[in-house]
């Protein structure tokens, strides 16, 4: 009997951990209605996409969007920690700020929150891809460029990935935008892809 519970202990031993080495990573997307596939297809925006590319390597890895239209740095703040406990990613894409810009926030407010959960990631083991966004020329150039720097200063301070704008590639290509002059449409969203994966592979290794 006892020869019979030890030959089990192995059995189990060696299923949980195949189970474990066959468990997909996972990226989770933290972001704002630039991530969440505003006005089109949800199958059509860039996080979809990526979870497409993602789902054909070998081995494979997860995608989890939870990103939600007028999120904010503070709110996205106030949400990370349980995201980061439920899903464990291995990557944190963080798309935040536009909502705070657009709002005219103070930037002191929205580094600090953009570093609180930068922190946040790395503590729970996830490297970071930091997504940056530029406002319209409307805004004035003291806060554009104050809001270009947060980012910047934010990625060479931690060390973290950055994507500089990631509407770079569509932003001024009417073709590739919604009617509102700040989202991209379906044509525009395999650009953005494209844009956040020049940065994102690398930590995919």
């Amino acid at each position: 009997m006892r020869r019979f519970l030890g030959w089990l202990a192995v059995l189990w031993m060696g299923w949980s951990g195949a189970a474990l080495a066959a468990a997909p990573k996972t990226v989770l997307v933290l972001g704002d209605s630039l991530s969440a596939a505003h006005n089109i297809a949800t199958n059509q925006g860039w996080v979809h996409l990526l979870e497409v590319r993602l789902g054909k390597m070998e081995p494979p890895w997860r995608v989890v969007n939870a990103s939600i239209s007028g999120e904010t740095t503070l709110s996205g703040r106030h949400h990370l920690p349980r995201l980061l406990a439920s899903y464990r990613p291995a990557v944190l894409v963080l798309e935040l700020g536009a909502n705070d810009g657009l709002r005219g926030l103070p930037l002191d407010a929205l580094e600090d929150n953009l570093g609180a959960m930068i922190d946040m990631a790395r503590e729970a083991h996830a490297r970071v891809l930091l997504l940056g966004i530029e406002l319209p020329v409307n805004y004035g150039p003291r806060y554009r460029d104050g809001l270009r720097a947060v980012y910047a200063d934010l990625a060479r301070r931690r060390h973290t990935a950055l994507v500089p704008f990631l509407l770079e590639n569509v932003a001024l290509d009417p073709s590739l935008m919604q009617d509102d002059g700040l989202h991209p449409t379906a044509a525009g969203e395999p650009v953005v892809l494209e844009t956040v994966w020049a940065q994102l592979a690398p930590l995919l290794r």
